[in-house]
């Protein structure tokens, strides 16, 4: 959420900082409502300083034992008049805060201008792309080969963009799921949390899924706003909703296992064949919180932690910066890690580390104490993908693959899997 006093102060420049991001700022519009705020509440104040002024009037009356009945006939006019100014006030400041809700972070002054993923900038690559000798299969030709991708079986229990993974297979994601959270745990400096899979709308809210992005939800039939968490950022982010973190607490820096339930309303035709993009699927994610002036050096180190799993895989990767027409609704910088995909001759997106600045924080009135002015401040909340298990499962089995069909383990993960290879059964 932005600031309602930059928003006041700077609307033209908000406005001209929001149109990177493609989004149309209504000047005239806002300019309007918020002239029709400033009467508002200056009317209601000066009806209730005149309510105050008659009321010790009356009081006087009393006192005296003179006649207050007109005194008391226009407090009453009064009162009627403020309340109506009230709620007129109370609707309006509604319709100001739905529009808040619905604009985007302002993106940082150093990510590019761009209208798609065509525009971002590559910032760094590590490893080299596989060069067979041989044809390689793809992530399901592997999956069909081992019996260890069932995308039917997942289609009948379910429905379509749904799994089931098998034997070698599913015990290579479980191995991944260790793998990283011992990575982030012992070597990242992360703390573990287990958080729930189903979370509020005050909490989707807060990180920004809400409003806007309801079509994107799975949404549970009830008498309570329950929904399925689209990711770990929410409820871990959500941790520090409502609360005053003193400044020996910071930086927090948080890790969580999750499943993850998407709607997509919008990718339909798009990765639709495998488990590149499914309804359900599972990420680690890490999530820091610090002080404003500390979060661009968060993102850095988080975006660095995430790579550490991809070097440690040794799985090809590089990393852009999004330029503003790729860049998330809440994000204000986003670096993309892209795992290499030889099936699909290109990198694809396995990781999105992004510094949201105060800008869900104020959504969710999470603040700390800063002991130089004793005053509340809002955090700044990083967080990214480390990393997607589907996805980095798939690059892991088509950068591994071998000319007899076996896929090698790499060496970091073989205590976890307990095996240098998945072979054919």
């Amino acid at each position: 959420m932005l600031d309602l006093k930059l928003l006041r102060n700077s609307a033209s420049e908000v406005g001209a900082s929001l149109n990177r991001k493609g989004y149309e700022f209504d000047l005239i519009n806002w300019s309007d409502l918020e002239n029709q705020r400033k009467t508002l509440q200056s009317d209601t104040e000066s009806l209730q300083a005149e309510l105050n002024t008659l009321s010790k009037e009356i009081g006087d009356l009393k006192r005296s034992s003179e006649d207050s009945s007109d005194a008391e006939k226009n407090a009453t006019e009064l009162t009627t008049l403020i309340k109506s100014k009230s709620k007129d006030l109370d609707v309006l400041l509604k319709t100001i805060n739905e529009i808040v809700m619905g604009m985007p972070n302002i993106p940082d002054k150093e990510v590019p201008d761009g209208k798609d993923e065509n525009d971002n900038i590559e910032i760094r690559t590590f490893g080299s792309v596989p060069k067979f000798n041989f044809t390689p299969l793809d992530h399901l030709e592997l999956g069909s080969l081992h019996n260890g991708i069932d995308m039917e079986s997942g289609a009948k229990i379910t429905g379509s963009r749904f799994s089931v993974l098998k034997s070698d297979f599913a015990k290579l994601q479980r191995s991944l799921i260790s793998f990283m959270m011992d990575v982030h745990v012992n070597e990242n400096g992360y703390k573990e949390v287990y958080v729930p899979f189903i979370v509020n709308s005050q909490s989707l809210e807060g990180t920004g899924q809400l409003p806007k992005f309801e079509e994107d939800l799975f949404k549970l039939e009830g008498d309570q706003s329950y929904y399925l968490t689209p990711t770990a950022e929410v409820p871990v982010t959500n941790l520090l909703r409502d609360e005053i973190i003193e400044s020996k607490q910071l930086p927090i820096k948080l890790v969580s296992h999750t499943p993850c339930f998407r709607s997509e309303a919008g990718s339909y035709g798009k990765d639709t064949k495998g488990i590149m993009r499914l309804h359900q699927f599972e990420k680690v994610e890490l999530v820091q919180a610090v002080e404003e002036g500390d979060s661009e050096e968060a993102l850095e180190e988080l975006t660095t932690h995430a790579e550490s799993i991809l070097k440690k895989l040794e799985i090809p990767y590089r990393v852009v910066l999004l330029c503003t027409g790729d860049l998330g609704f809440a994000s204000a910088k986003t670096y993309d890690l892209e795992a290499w995909v030889p099936s699909q001759d290109t990198y694809r997106e396995i990781s999105s580390c992004s510094n949201f600045r105060c800008f869900q924080a104020r959504r969710m009135k999470a603040r700390w104490k800063n002991p130089s002015n004793g005053k509340t401040e809002f955090l700044n909340t990083i967080n990214g993908s480390g990393l997607a298990l589907s996805r980095t499962l798939l690059a892991l089995v088509e950068n591994f693959q071998q000319k007899d069909g076996s896929i090698a383990i790499p060496d970091a993960l073989r205590e976890y899997f307990k095996a240098d290879s998945i072979k054919q059964e």
